[in-house]
C-alpha cells in the first residue's frame, strides 16, 4: 500500500492554532492545538469562524428550507391537503435512506394534523422507483397527493401517470437528474436539479426529506417547538446520512454530530429496540457503528423481506412490539449475511475459472438466481478486494438485474450513460448504480464497460493508497490529544478519520492473532527499556498520564502501546514480526470501553517493516511466535 502524506500550510495552522487556544469553547493545549489546526488546514478549513462551526455544529447552522426549488410550492400543497383532510401517500424506497425519509414524512404530516399512507415497494417484485400500477390504485382510493422521497428524479411515466389520473405529485430525490431534466410534477426537491441553488448539495434522501418537514413544521407548529423536533428527527436523519455514506460536511455535519449524540437518549421504543437489538443503546454512538451495526438492520428489510417492517419500528408505541420487529430485522441481517457469503464464494469460484476477471478494469460478474437484495452490498465487497470498480448482476431467466460500487476516479453513473440502450432502467450516482436488462446483454455490457474504464483510468489508478495526516510520535498519543481529535468526529466521507505515522516503533511481545483475521500487538518507542514505571501501566492500552510520577522526561517513551490490527493477521505472519522487530506503522486512534483492560489503543491501518532481530536471538522461529486467542 502507498502512503501518500499530505500536508498543511504551515503559517495557516499557526494562526488557526493560536485562535483555537484562545477559542473558550474550544481551547486546548498546545500539542493538541497545533495537530487539530493542521488537521482542518488540510480538511480545506482555514479560518476560525468555520472552523468553530465545523467543530461545535448546532441546529442554528441549518440552512432555510425554502433556499430549496419547489419548496414553497410542496409545503403549500401539502399544508392544504392537510387542512382538506385530503389522503396523502407517501412513495419511499426500500433501503435505509428511503425508509427512513419515509419516517420522517410521515411524522411530521402526522404531527401537522394529516394522515398519511405510505407505500414501500417490495424489492423483487416491484423494484426500485414509482411504478404506474400503485399510482393507479392509490387514486382509485380517493388519493390526490403523492410525495416520492428517495426516489422518482427518473420516473418520467409515473408522473405522466400522476398528471393523467389528476393526483399531485410532489417528488424528493437526491439522485443525479439524467439529460432529460427532471419529471413533469406539481413540484420537485432535489438540490442537484437544474436550477437549484441550495447550499448543501449532498443530501441524502432523508436529508431531503427533513428539509420538507422542517418547512411544513415551521408553518404549521408553534415556533417553541421546533428545536426539540429538529433534534428527535436528528436521530433518524443521522443513520440515513451515514449510512448512504454522503460526505460529512455542511449540513450533513450537523445531522450526523448532533443525531449521534441524541441517539444516546433514544425515546422512541422502535429505535430503542433497535438500538439494544445492535448492542450500541445507552452510550454515545460512533459514525462506524451506525454503519456496521445499526443500519445493516434497517437495511436487512429490504433486502431479504418487507422494508415496511422498519416504518412500523418506529412508528409503533408498543414496547414488546417493537422489540419483536427488532429482533426479525436481527435474524433478517444474519440471513443476509450468509446469503453475501455464498455468492462471495461463487465469485471467488469464477475468479479462480477465469483468472482474466480480477484484471478486468471494470469487473462485471452474474450469476443465476443470486439474491438481488444482497447484490449491492456484494460489489461493495468486490471492490474492497480488488480495489477496481464492480458489477454484480443476479440473472433470473431472461431479466438481469445489477448493482455496481465504484472507486474515487471512476464515476460509475457516466460508464453507464455511455450505453444507456442496453437498459430497460438505471440509475443511481457516481459511486453507486442499479439497473435492469435483457441477460442476453449481459456479455456486450460486460465487454463495453471494461473499453470504457480503460478510456479512463490506468494501473496506478488501482494501487491501494493510504492518506497519511500527519506523523505522530507514540508520546503524543495522550488522552488529552484524543479528546481534542474527538472535536473531529463523526468521520466518515468527506471527513475522513485522520490517519499518523509512527516511525521506528519496536515490537515488544509475540503478535497474538484474533480470530483468524485481526493481530494484536504490543508496542513502543525503539531503542528503549521498559523501567518500573511503564511496567506498572502496561496491562490498560493507554495510562492517564497524570496518574504516572514524572520521575523523567522520558517516561512517556517507556510506555508499551496496545495495537489492533484488522485483517491483518496474514501480513503480520507473512512478515514472520517477532520481538525486538522494529516497524513504521499507520494507525488511527480508537477507544477501548472495557471496564477492565479498556483505554485509548492504536488500530492500524499499515505497517511497513524497517529492521529485523536474528531469529536466532528470539524466543524460537518466528513463526512460533504468533499465538491464536
Amino acid at each position: 500500500m502507498k502512503w501518500l502524506h499530505r500536508t498543511a500550510d504551515a503559517a495557516l495552522s499557526h494562526t488557526l492554532a493560536a485562535r483555537l487556544r484562545a477559542n473558550p469553547r474550544l481551547r486546548q493545549g498546545d500539542e493538541a492545538a497545533a495537530l487539530l489546526a493542521s488537521l482542518l488546514v488540510i480538511r480545506g478549513i482555514t479560518d476560525p469562524e468555520t472552523a468553530e462551526r465545523f467543530l461545535t455544529p448546532s441546529l442554528s447552522h441549518l440552512h432555510s428550507p425554502y433556499l430549496m426549488l419547489g419548496m414553497k410550492a410542496a409545503v403549500d400543497r401539502i399544508d392544504a391537503a392537510i387542512e382538506r383532510k385530503e389522503g396523502i401517500l407517501i412513495y419511499g424506497d426500500y433501503d435505509v435512506d428511503g425508509t427512513t425519509a419515509i419516517v420522517i414524512l410521515k411524522t411530521a404530516i402526522e404531527l401537522c394534523g394529516g394522515t398519511p399512507e405510505f407505500h414501500v415497494p417490495h424489492r423483487i417484485k416491484e423494484g426500485y422507483d414509482l411504478r404506474g400500477d400503485v399510482i393507479e390504485r392509490a387514486a382509485a382510493a380517493g388519493i390526490r397527493l403523492i410525495i416520492s422521497v428517495d426516489a422518482g428524479i427518473r420516473a418520467f411515466a409515473a408522473a405522466d401517470t400522476a398528471r393523467r389520473l389528476g393526483v399531485d405529485l410532489i417528488v424528493t430525490d437526491h439522485h443525479l437528474p439524467g439529460s432529460d431534466g427532471t419529471p413533469h410534477a406539481l413540484a420537485v426537491l432535489n438540490p442537484n436539479q437544474p436550477g437549484c441553488e441550495y447550499p448543501c448539495k449532498a443530501l441524502c434522501g432523508a436529508g431531503v426529506a427533513f428539509k420538507l418537514a422542517q418547512a411544513l413544521m415551521e408553518r404549521r407548529l408553534p415556533h417553541r417547538d421546533q428545536a426539540s423536533l429538529l433534534n428527535s428527527f436528528a436521530k433518524i436523519v443521522a443513520i440515513a446520512t451515514i449510512a448512504d455514506c454522503v460526505p460529512l460536511t455542511g449540513e450533513n455535519r450537523v445531522f450526523a454530530k448532533l443525531g449521534l449524540e441524541a441517539l444516546r437518549t433514544a425515546v422512541n421504543p422502535g429505535l430503542k429496540a433497535l438500538l439494544e437489538t445492535a448492542q450500541v443503546s445507552g452510550r454515545p454512538l460512533t459514525s462506524g457503528e451506525v454503519g456496521f451495526r445499526v443500519a445493516p438492520r434497517i437495511n436487512a428489510a429490504g433486502r431479504m423481506d418487507i422494508a415496511a417492517d422498519v416504518i412500523e419500528l418506529f412508528s409503533t408505541k408498543d414496547a414488546t412490539r417493537a422489540r419483536e420487529i427488532a429482533a426479525k430485522l436481527d435474524q433478517l441481517n444474519s440471513e443476509r449475511q450468509e446469503e453475501e457469503r455464498r455468492i462471495l464464494e461463487a465469485i471467488a469460484a469464477r475468479f479462480q475459472e477465469d483468472p482474466t476477471l480480477p484484471n478486468s478494469f471494470c469487473i462485471v460478474v452474474d450469476g443465476e438466481g443470486w439474491h438481488r437484495g444482497v447484490i449491492g452490498i456484494t460489489a461493495t465487497r468486490v471492490v474492497e478486494r480488488c480495489g477496481r470498480p464492480a458489477i454484480v448482476i443476479s440473472c433470473d431467466g431472461d431479466e438481469a438485474h445489477g448493482s455496481g460500487r465504484s472507486i474515487r476516479p471512476f464515476h460509475l453513473l457516466n460508464a453507464l450513460e455511455s450505453c444507456s440502450q442496453l437498459f430497460t432502467r438505471f440509475g443511481g450516482h457516481s459511486h453507486a448504480v442499479g439497473f435492469s436488462l435483457p441477460a442476453a446483454r449481459v456479455r456486450e455490457l460486460r465487454a463495453h464497460l471494461d473499453l470504457y474504464a480503460r478510456s479512463c483510468l490506468t494501473l496506478a489508478d488501482f494501487e491501494p493508497t493510504l492518506n497519511i495526516d500527519a506523523e505522530l510520535e507514540l508520546g503524543n498519543v495522550t488522552p488529552e490529544f484524543f479528546r481534542a481529535l474527538s472535536l473531529l468526529q463523526p468521520f466518515g466521507s468527506g471527513n475522513p478519520e485522520p490517519v499518523f505515522t509512527a516511525r521506528n516503533v519496536r515490537l515488544m511481545a509475540p503478535p497474538q492473532i484474533v480470530k483468524e483475521k485481526h493481530v494484536r500487538l504490543k508496542l513502543a518507542w525503539n531503542g528503549e527499556e521498559l523501567n518500573d514505571e511503564a511496567k506498572s501501566v502496561t496491562p490498560r492500552c493507554h495510562p492517564d498520564s497524570a496518574a504516572i510520577p514524572r520521575r523523567s522526561e522520558k517516561w512517556r517513551k517507556s510506555v508499551v502501546y496496545k495495537a489492533l490490527g484488522w485483517r491483518l493477521a496474514e501480513r503480520v505472519q507473512q512478515a514472520q514480526l517477532i520481538p525486538g522487530d522494529v516497524i513504521d506503522i499507520a494507525f488511527t486512534l480508537d477507544h477501548n470501553d472495557h471496564p477492565d483492560f479498556g483505554g485509548l489503543e492504536l488500530s492500524l491501518r499499515d505497517f511497513a517493516v524497517q529492521s529485523k532481530i536474528a531469529h536466532e536471538t528470539a524466543a524460537g522461529p518466528a513463526h512460533s511466535t504468533l499465538s491464536a486467542r
